[in-house]
């Protein structure tokens, strides 16, 4: 069975999507997903600096886009491919994946991203807060101690990652008496993302998907709140909205993929980030990261491989 996947925020690197944009089809699609997003994305996925893409409102659209694209180019228009086992996203990446999944059309998909990315620019600069990823430890000493410091397990990426997030503050005292065994490494991002911190989003991204009118999955869709596949598009769409403000539970979605015998997972541009995850926690996956497109033919024979395996 395959798995396909959109990564979330922090995944992105200056530069990623040139080679992409240089394929007329691509080039084409992306430009009409930036016209919905109301910015340049070829140039931030193109020649902007790290500190640029590093701005919520901007990374946000431009990884939604990114893989939305992507995924046209591998399977066709979003929805249609019988393939695929399995799809979901990390964070901003269930955007994507409810649009390859055909619960959001690519446009309500960049609607909602760019305001969910604007209302959590601003919900972060209300007060310093950030995250900061916990390697290693023992997982309940490690959740134990982020509770005691007054802070949220944003995201639950299985074994041995787990990443706290709250205000800066918090963060400096849990570094101070960091678990037993563990490495902590602070993220480059500008807020305390899937926390009460970003409270003020949710009714801003509750009032934008007010207009749309979401349809029911085409493909099982994972949703990061339980990892649970969903079927029902008003209950997704209901789910991306609150997911804002509460934790990533991607341990529990891969899971459900061990659950359902997922043979290979494929994760869109830029990847590295949950192939890296699943080399951990899922044993025995094949896993493939999609970055350029001289890698189609690749993909799209590591596709048709894991569709007929789990045929």
């Amino acid at each position: 069975m395959l798995a396909i996947v959109a990564p979330g925020q922090g995944a992105q690197t200056p530069g990623f999507l040139a080679p992409w944009l240089e394929l007329d089809g691509f080039s084409q699609r992306f430009a009409e997903l930036a016209d919905v997003a109301g910015t340049d994305l070829a140039a931030h996925g193109t020649t902007s600096d790290a500190e640029t893409i590093r701005d919520t409102a901007v990374a946000q659209p431009l990884l939604v886009a990114a893989a939305i694209a992507t995924a046209a180019e591998l399977l066709g228009e979003p929805g249609v491919d019988e393939r695929v086992g399995i799809v979901g996203g990390h964070s901003v990446g269930e955007l994507a994946a409810a649009a390859i999944a055909g619960v959001l059309t690519a446009a309500d998909a960049m609607n909602l991203v760019r305001e969910r990315g604007r209302a959590m620019a601003e919900a972060s600069a209300l007060r310093p807060t950030s995250m900061t990823a916990v390697i290693g430890g023992d997982r309940d000493e490690v959740l134990s101690a982020i509770e005691a410091a007054g802070l949220t397990p944003a995201n639950n990426n299985g074994s041995g990652q787990i990443v706290a997030a709250g205000t800066v503050e918090e963060l400096e005292a849990f570094a101070e008496a960091a678990p037993r065994r563990s490495r902590l490494f602070p993220l480059s991002v500008a807020g305390a993302f899937h926390t009460v911190h970003m409270e003020p989003a949710v009714d801003r991204m509750r009032t934008t998907a007010s207009a749309i009118s979401p349809a029911n999955a085409q493909l099982a869709l994972l949703s990061n709140r339980d990892g649970q596949v969903v079927t029902d598009g008003d209950d997704y769409l209901e789910r991306l909205i609150s997911q804002v403000a509460n934790p990533v539970r991607w341990d529990l979605c891969m899971d459900t993929m061990r659950e359902h015998g997922v043979t290979g997972l494929l994760e869109l541009t830029p990847a590295g980030t949950l192939t890296g995850i699943a080399k951990r926690n899922l044993k025995g996956v094949e896993l493939f990261n999609l970055n350029s497109p001289d890698q189609l033919d690749d993909a799209r024979a590591f596709v048709a491989q894991h569709a007929a395996a789990g045929a």
